[in-house]
């Protein structure tokens, strides 16, 4: 058997594409919202020496580029007449203190920070007045900072005010009040509770019926029925009332729930009109007690874009209020041709500088983009800004990205987390593209459109006898939408609308 050995060698000639870290950070750029493009703009300023902001009225005579710029292919990106001259440096003489003028040692320190302490807690102290309170000095009430109360802090604060708790009670109400959920429900057990304690479990439960009568009405409980029962029995009604709302709570919350008010008559052996009051009772109770103290934090959206129509036209404006103008610093660019400057110096700066180019040139795309794409939508959608969501037409991403030439993914992350402000309201990006539901003359109607109509169908039914998503199809018929039941009933979902069986109300 004869082994043969061959060796070859081949050329292929291969075209890839290489994302290099400056596209990748161009690409983050592009997609990231107002306030994150904020906080990297201002990181990087924090980070990178060579970056400065321009201030507006600046001008600046030294314009040209110097020859040792990083990058000679990358243009500057501000026009050189809007940039800003470096003012003249000024030294400061810093006043010198001769040490044996210093009286540091004969300060009264403990009544100067008594006097210090009492100026800050109580508003300023008027020049010679010996300690008279200034009034005009004093923060205005709408300048004061407070922080909201939490459903915890209340729970503690009534706890520390009832007289008739021992420490041991108010040991196992720390522990009660520790373990309550943001809906105010008790996430423990009393056995547990009263074991972290360490107390019976007899003693815990007498406090927690005790703490089951704290404000808001209905903490405290174990599950819905509980929390129901809780308040029925601190409200003030008639015996033949509340007794039967605390059965219906009982036993049969289910045949609430699902608006089943005949068998609930027939169960309970009562009229109609009789069911009919313990049910408005038991809807006029709070299934969770502790929600007005969930604090939320409030998030503003600003636009990225603007819409206006002057002289019956949509003109597109960019939103560039908050966002600091950068520009390369000149001081940096002349070290780099500085004979005298050590070569690892040099480099830093040369890195430095042509990353600050790199974020003043991706920040530029990235406002060219927003610009090019939101104009673009104004196009296709004229229809909606003159007529609101009724007008609302099919749009994907790539109508977009052949209107304007650029690629779909492009199109997607330059309306990724924007806003738009127009006559219509403020409204996020991605809102414009909306599937195309096909109408019985062969038109494109938009998915938003269809969930608007369905919104208001139902808005105007009677709520004794709701419309049912089969009905709700057929009425789309009627007006040349074809669309399936589950369909509405997916829509209806999304919306976060019930079933007509429990959106059923008694009369």
């Amino acid at each position: 058997m004869a082994f043969e050995q061959k060796i070859g060698l081949s050329r292929r000639l291969q075209q890839t594409l290489v994302i290099t870290p400056q596209l990748k950070h161009a690409i983050k750029i592009l997609q990231l919202s107002r306030a994150d493009l904020e906080q990297l703009v201002t990181e990087e300023m924090e980070q990178n020496p060579t970056l400065e902001e321009l201030s507006l009225g600046q001008e600046d005579a030294e314009v040209e580029m110097d020859s040792a710029t990083p990058d000679d292919r990358m243009p500057e990106l501000v026009d050189p007449t809007e940039q800003a001259t470096e003012a003249p440096a000024h030294e400061e003489q810093a006043a010198e203190i001769d040490p044996g003028e210093s009286n540091l040692g004969d300060i009264n320190w403990e009544e100067y920070l008594s006097d210090y302490a009492a100026n800050t807690s109580h508003g300023s102290l008027s020049a010679g007045s010996g300690g008279d309170f200034d009034e005009d000095k004093r923060p205005t009430l709408e300048n004061t900072l407070t922080r909201a109360s939490s459903l915890a802090d209340h729970l503690t604060w009534q706890l520390r005010m009832g007289g008739d708790f021992s420490s041991d009670d108010r040991e196992i109400g720390d522990v009660f009040i520790g373990n309550v959920d943001e809906n105010g429900y008790l996430q423990i057990s009393v056995e547990d509770a009263a074991f972290e304690a360490g107390v019976d479990a007899e003693t815990a439960l007498v406090v927690l019926r005790r703490m089951q009568r704290f404000d808001p009405p209905g903490v405290f409980a174990r599950d819905l029925r509980e929390c129901l029962l809780i308040q029925l029995d601190q409200l003030e009604l008639e015996e033949p009332l509340k007794r039967m709302a605390r059965e219906i709570v009982e036993s049969h919350l289910s045949l609430v729930e699902a608006k089943r008010f005949d068998k609930l008559s027939k169960e309970l052996r009562a009229t109609r009109d009789e069911t009919t009051a313990a049910v408005k009772v038991i809807s006029s109770l709070e299934p969770k007690p502790g929600r007005n103290f969930v604090t939320e934090e409030v998030r503003y959206v600003t636009p990225d874009v603007f819409v206006n129509k002057m002289d019956g036209e949509y003109v597109v404006s960019l939103n560039d209020d908050g966002l600091p103008k950068l520009r390369v610093s000149n001081s940096y660019r002349r070290l780099l041709s500085d004979e005298n400057g050590g070569s690892e110096a040099k480099i830093y700066i040369r890195e430095k500088l042509s990353a600050a180019q790199w974020l003043i040139r991706s920040i530029h795309q990235r406002q060219s983009t927003l610009f090019k794409v939101t104009s673009s939508i104004v196009r296709f959608q004229r229809s909606f800004f003159d007529h609101g969501v009724k007008a609302l037409r099919p749009l994907v991403l790539k109508d977009v990205a052949g209107d304007i030439g650029m690629h779909e993914s492009t199109v997607s992350r330059a309306t990724a987390n924007k806003y738009v402000h127009t006559p219509q309201g403020t409204l996020e990006l991605k809102y414009f593209f909306t599937s195309s539901i096909r109408s019985s003359d062969g038109e494109g109607v938009s998915a938003e459109s269809v969930k608007e109509k369905i919104k208001k169908i139902i808005e105007s039914e009677d709520a004794r006898r709701p419309y049912s998503d089969q009905h709700i199809a057929e009425t789309l018929a009627a007006e040349n939408i074809e669309i399936a039941r589950r369909t509405v009933a997916k829509y209806r979902e999304i919306m976060g609308i019930l079933p007509s069986s429990r959106r059923r109300q008694m009369a």
